[in-house]
């Protein structure tokens, strides 16, 4: 009995392995998943920014072109002025001289107010750029771990499933069919340590007496609390 006994602690082990395994395994790709959304978002805001700073490079290309056209206008409209025969034509090209200063004027303006903009956003993507980087030296290194410990969880998940069928060839049938019944109904735990009378699966005092018997480990017992099967474990011992 004290072997099936060590064979049933075994398998126990085996199982809740197993178990941790199975919950890691469901956990990763979720993790993964995650990763990928949350550098996907930094990846797009690293874009906004380019985008925006080429459009705003564009719109003062845009607005240089614009003035050159303007500083053009107000030439050849001055070139006007020689051909002119009278008082009334000579100021109305004057007047219009002075709009098209004018609107260059506010042109001019508002390409050294978008000159901040264009070196305040450069200066931004340049940033991003830097940061993104090493966050994607940090999103790839952090994905390819999660990716080695699934792969790992996998080799691990086969040794441990190889166990358990080793050992349960060499447990009893009706052992083995109790084991799974109290497993069942216990939240994935069926055997459980003991140490100074109390189970470490429902953390219960057992009787003195069984306590004792526990300890010779001659015969296969059950905590009566919980119904679990127990066994003697000394954590007095550092191999206990």
């Amino acid at each position: 009995m004290k072997e099936q006994l060590s064979y049933l602690i075994e398998l126990q082990k085996l199982d809740l392995i197993i178990s941790r395994i199975i919950v890691k395994k469901s956990e990763l790709p979720e993790k993964i998943v995650q990763v990928d959304e949350e550098f996907a978002v930094f990846a797009k805001s690293v874009e906004e920014s380019k985008k925006k700073f080429e459009e705003l490079n564009k719109l003062q290309s845009e607005k240089e072109d614009k003035l050159k056209k303007g500083i053009d206008n107000i030439k050849k409209t001055k070139d006007r002025l020689l051909e002119v025969k009278t008082n009334k034509e000579y100021q109305a090209i004057l007047k219009e001289i002075e709009t098209l200063e004018k609107k260059n004027s506010e042109i001019e303006d508002e390409i050294i107010s978008g000159l901040d903009q264009v070196d305040h956003m450069r200066t931004e993507v340049r940033q991003k750029e830097k940061e993104f980087q090493a966050r994607r030296s940090q999103y790839e290194k952090e994905k390819t771990k999660m990716e080695k410990e699934i792969s790992q969880l996998d080799s691990d998940l086969r040794d441990a499933e190889e166990g358990t069928n080793a050992l349960r060839k060499q447990i009893r049938d009706e052992l083995l069919k109790r084991y799974e019944t109290i497993k069942g109904r216990r939240n994935g735990i069926a055997v459980a340590s003991v140490w100074k009378e109390v189970c470490g699966g429902c953390h219960m005092n057992i009787p003195p007496q069984m306590y004792i018997e526990l300890q010779r480990s001659l015969d296969l017992l059950t905590c009566p609390n919980c119904n679990r099967i127990v066994y003697w474990y000394n954590q007095g011992e550092k191999d206990g």
